[in-house]
C-alpha cells in the first residue's frame, strides 16, 4: 500500500523511467517467447538462440538496477526513519517497485504474442507470422511462463544486491560519541544519510579494473581473429536470419565487451585526471575532480554503450549497400533492445551523478561560484569523455570488423 501511494505522489519523469523499464521487459520477454515459439517448429540450434537472448537480457536487468538506483521515492530523507522507514525498508521499495514494472512488461509479452499466434481472437495480419511462432502447434505455458519470469527475477534480484543497505555501525558510534546519549532520532538520522550520500568533488582512488579490460579486450579480438581464420564455419544461428559470425566470432566479442566494461571506470578516471595537469584553472579543476569522484558510476555504462555500438558497426559491416533486409525481425529487436537499454543506462546514471553532487554544487553557488562556471565545467566533462570513448570506439570497431570481412 504505502509503495502504491509513493507512486501515486511520483513525478511525471520517474514514472516515465519506470514506463522505460516495463517496456523493456516486454521486449526481451517476447524475444524469448519468439524464441520459443520458433524453437517448436525449427529445433535446430533452438538453445544457441536462446543464449544470444542473454545479451538483452542483461541489458534490460542493468537498466532496470539504474533506474532503481535513481528512484527518488527510495532516497533517506529526514524523519522516515522515525516512522520505520530506515535503509532496509527503503530497499524494499525500490526491489518491490522493479518486480512490479518487469512483471507488467513480462505480461504485456505474453499478450501480444497470445495475440500473434491467434489463441485468443484468431490469427492476426493474415497469419504472417504463423511459421515465425509455429501456431499450428501447442505452446508449453510451463516453458513460456519460466522464460517470461527470467527478467522479473533477475532484475529484482540485481536491484536488491545493489541497493542494499551499507555498513552504518562505525557512523553510528561517532555520532553517539559526539553528541551523547540524547541525540535521539536525528542523530541516527545523520548517521544513515552519511553513508548514502557521496561528497561529489572529493579525491576518490583510481579504479582498478583498467588493466584487467585492456587485457579482456585484447584477448577478445585475438579470440575473433582466431575462431575466424577457416571462414564463418560453424556459424552461430540467431534469432532472425543473421548468420554472420561463427560461436567463436561472438565469444570474442562478449571477451571485448566485458573488456570495456571493466576498464571504462579506469578510462573515465583518467580522464579526469589529465583534465588537472599542467596547472589547471578553476573550471578544468572542477571538471577533472567531478570525473575521477564520478569515474565508477558513468565509466561502466560508458564502456558498455562503447561494447555495443563497436558490435553493431561491426555486424553491419558484413553486408554492402546492395543487401536487403540481412537481419530478421528478431534480430533486430534484439539489438534494438540493447542499444536501447545501454543508452538508457548511460542517461541514467548521469542523472544519478548529478543527484549526488546537488548538495556540493549547492554549497558552491552559496559561497559566490558563477552558474556559468558549473555549466562550463559539464561542457568539459562532456567534451572530453567524447574525444576519448568515440575514437576507442571507432578503433575497437575497426579491430573486431577484421575477422569477420576477411
Amino acid at each position: 500500500m504505502l509503495s502504491l501511494r509513493l507512486t501515486r505522489g511520483t513525478h511525471p519523469l520517474v514514472l516515465l523511467r519506470r514506463l522505460l523499464v516495463a517496456a523493456a521487459s516486454a521486449g526481451v520477454g517476447f524475444l524469448l517467447l519468439c524464441t520459443l515459439g520458433r524453437a517448436l517448429g525449427h529445433p535446430a540450434g533452438s538453445y544457441l538462440r536462446l543464449l544470444w537472448c542473454l545479451v538483452p537480457l542483461a541489458a534490460t536487468v542493468q537498466f532496470a538496477v539504474a533506474v532503481a538506483r535513481t528512484d527518488p521515492s527510495t532516497r533517506p530523507r529526514r524523519g522516515l526513519s522515525a516512522v520505520g522507514l530506515g535503509p532496509a525498508r527503503l530497499t524494499m521499495l525500490a526491489v518491490v517497485s522493479t518486480a512490479v514494472a518487469t512483471t507488467l512488461g513480462s505480461a504485456v509479452a505474453l499478450l501480444v504474442f497470445l495475440h500473434l499466434r491467434g489463441d485468443l481472437t484468431g490469427m492476426p495480419f493474415d497469419g504472417d507470422a504463423a511459421d515465425l511462432l509455429s501456431a499450428d502447434r501447442p505452446l508449453p505455458m510451463g516453458a513460456a511462463l519460466t522464460l517470461l519470469a527470467a527478467a522479473p527475477v533477475l532484475a529484482t534480484l540485481a536491484a536488491g544486491f545493489a541497493l542494499r543497505p551499507r555498513p552504518t555501525a562505525p557512523v553510528a558510534a561517532r555520532s553517539e560519541a559526539g553528541t551523547g546519549a540524547g541525540a535521539g532520532t536525528g542523530t541516527a538520522e545523520t548517521a544513515e544519510a552519511k553513508p548514502r550520500r557521496p561528497d561529489a568533488f572529493a579525491p576518490s582512488s583510481a579504479p582498478s579494473g583498467l588493466p584487467w579490460g585492456v587485457a579482456l579486450t585484447a584477448a577478445g579480438l585475438a579470440v575473433e581473429t582466431y575462431a575466424n581464420r577457416n571462414g564463418n564455419a560453424g556459424a552461430l544461428p540467431l534469432p532472425g536470419r543473421f548468420d554472420g559470425g561463427s560461436a567463436g566470432v561472438l565469444a570474442g566479442w562478449a571477451l571485448t565487451a566485458v573488456g570495456l566494461a571493466l576498464a571504462g571506470p579506469g578510462i573515465t578516471h583518467l580522464c579526469g585526471w589529465l583534465l588537472q595537469t599542467l596547472r589547471p584553472g578553476a573550471v578544468r579543476l572542477l571538471a577533472g575532480r567531478t570525473l575521477m569522484s564520478e569515474a565508477r558510476r558513468i565509466g561502466r555504462p560508458l564502456g558498455v554503450l562503447c561494447a555495443v555500438i563497436s558490435g553493431a558497426f561491426a555486424a553491419a559491416s558484413l553486408y554492402g549497400p546492395g543487401d536487403e533486409r540481412p537481419f530478421g525481425p528478431l534480430t533486430g529487436l534484439g539489438a534494438g533492445l540493447v542499444i536501447g537499454c545501454t543508452a538508457a543506462t548511460l542517461l541514467t546514471a548521469a542523472l544519478e551523478s548529478r543527484q549526488a553532487r546537488t548538495t556540493t554544487t549547492e554549497e558552491l553557488v552559496r559561497l559566490g561560484a558563477p552558474a556559468a562556471m558549473l555549466r562550463t565545467a559539464a561542457a568539459v566533462r562532456a567534451a572530453t569523455l567524447v574525444a576519448v570513448f568515440v575514437p576507442l570506439t571507432w578503433a575497437v570497431a575497426s579491430l573486431a570488423a577484421v575477422p569477420l570481412t576477411a
